[in-house]
C-alpha cells in the first residue's frame, strides 16, 4: 500500500494560487504512488477555541480530544493516519488566513499543560510524518518569511500534528490579477516537494 497524505488548504476561495499549487505538490505525491486526500477548511465546521485547556490537563503522548463537537477530530484523525501532510494558506493581513488560525488554534489538544504548570510542553517529540508548507501573497515571496506570520504558523501547525518540514513553497506576487496563474517553474517546483512527501 503506498503512502497517505493529506493537504488542509486554509484558503476562503477555491481555484487560486494556493490550490494551484497544494494541488501540484499532491500530483508530484501521486506520481511517486501516495494516495492523497484535500481538506479546505472553509468547508468543514471548526469553531472556535474556547480556551477551556481541558484538553492539556491529562498526562500522555496522546492528543486529548476537544470537548467541542464538530468536524476538528475527523480532521485530525485524517492526519493522523497519513505519512505525510500539506499546509497551504494565503498572507491575509500578514499572516495566515483566519480560518487556518482558528485551525492552528483547535490544535492545543497536542499540548500537556495542567493547571500550576508555568508553560506547555509538546506532548511528544516524534515526528512520524513528514510535511510542505506553503504560502501565498501579493508581495514577493521571499519576503513571505521575512515579513509575515504566515510560515511560523503554518510551521507550528505541522510540528504540532507530528510532521517534520521537508519542503517550503512561498508564492509571490499573486495579487496581480483576480485569478493568477502560476508559472511552470513554480509548479514543477511543487511536484518535486510532493515527491519527497511520497
Amino acid at each position: 500500500m503506498g503512502r497517505r497524505i493529506v493537504a488542509i488548504i486554509g484558503s476562503y476561495r477555491k481555484g487560486g494560487a494556493i490550490d494551484s499549487a497544494v494541488e501540484a505538490v499532491l500530483e508530484g505525491a501521486r506520481q511517486k504512488g501516495a494516495e492523497t486526500e484535500t481538506i479546505h477548511l472553509i468547508d468543514r465546521q471548526i469553531e472556535f477555541c474556547t480556551n477551556c485547556r481541558q484538553c492539556t490537563q491529562a498526562p500522555g503522548e496522546e492528543r486529548v480530544k476537544c470537548v467541542q463537537k464538530d468536524d476538528l477530530e475527523a480532521i485530525l484523525a485524517e492526519v493522523e493516519a497519513a505519512d505525510g501532510v500539506v499546509l497551504g494558506s494565503p498572507v491575509n493581513y500578514w499572516n495566515t488566513t483566519a480560518v487556518f488560525r482558528r485551525f492552528l488554534e483547535r490544535l492545543i489538544g497536542y499540548i500537556y499543560w495542567p493547571w500550576g504548570q508555568p508553560g506547555p510542553k509538546q506532548r511528544t517529540r516524534r515526528m512520524p510524518r513528514k510535511a510542505v508548507l506553503v504560502a501565498s501573497s501579493a508581495m514577493p515571496g521571499f519576503l513571505i518569511p521575512l515579513a509575515t506570520g504566515a510560515p511560523r504558523a503554518l510551521r507550528i501547525a505541522a510540528q504540532s500534528m507530528g510532521a517534520k518540514t521537508v519542503g517550503k513553497l512561498w508564492i509571490g506576487l499573486v495579487g496581480q490579477q483576480p485569478k493568477p496563474q502560476l508559472s511552470a517553474g513554480v509548479l514543477k517546483r511543487a511536484r518535486k516537494m510532493g515527491k519527497r512527501l511520497a
